[in-house]
């Protein structure tokens, strides 16, 4: 089975767990978080991948900073030690902010891969299609946490994201959407490493943080 039909498969499994919640725990339920968001980020890194394989060396020099990823004001602990001395619910509305700023980026992204200047176009589009789902299907998961947690979970930030186009040329178009890509990579470590230990705090097992 080809790398993307393997990812598809598995995503497809964890997002048919969250249609029928009623009475799952936290614990189930922040598991199956963490799951899915690990296949996010194998999903997003799988698609880095792709792009690397046939980017031109002028666009590494056009590519923005990373600081310049429009979640980069959020204010979010930079490793695990900061992670875990987060408390819960701050965490969770982390996770949740920053999957609600991806929102508008991802559906423009969707929109541009189909025909973007790369021979991996086909397979960008399919998987840039299955994060725009999957991250839906997991902030729909998270809803159902931030009930088993409490409202003091449900404060979420507000990134707003102005750009409705990636450019005009298509090597800016190409550069842009890798840019973005790797903006979205990086956010989804953060999001799987935030979920990841609210799971082990849930479980009370210090050991999986």
């Amino acid at each position: 089975m080809a790398e993307g039909s393997r990812l598809y498969f598995a995503v497809t499994v964890l997002m048919c767990a969250f249609v029928s919640i009623n009475g799952v725990g936290l614990n189930d339920l922040l598991e199956r978080a963490s799951q899915l968001s690990d296949k996010l980020h194998s999903l997003s890194t799988s698609l880095t991948n792709d792009l690397d394989s046939h980017f031109p060396p002028l666009g590494r020099v056009m590519m923005p900073r990373p600081s310049m990823c429009h979640t980069s004001s959020l204010q979010i602990p930079n490793d695990k030690d900061q992670a875990l001395k987060v408390p819960e619910d701050e965490l969770l509305s982390l996770a949740r902010s920053l999957l609600l700023a991806w929102s508008d980026p991802l559906t423009l992204l969707s929109s541009e891969a189909s025909s973007l200047a790369h021979p991996e176009r086909n397979s960008i589009n399919s998987k840039t299609k299955e994060l725009q789902d999957n991250i839906n299907s997991l902030g729909a998961g998270l809803e159902h946490v931030v009930h088993k947690m409490g409202s003091s979970s449900d404060n979420l930030s507000s990134l707003p994201f102005p750009i409705s186009t990636l450019g005009q040329d298509k090597t800016s178009r190409l550069v842009n959407f890798h840019f973005l890509l790797s903006c979205f990579r990086r956010d989804s470590h953060k999001i799987d490493s935030f979920l990841k230990v609210l799971r082990c705090r849930a479980a009370k097992r210090p050991e999986m943080c």
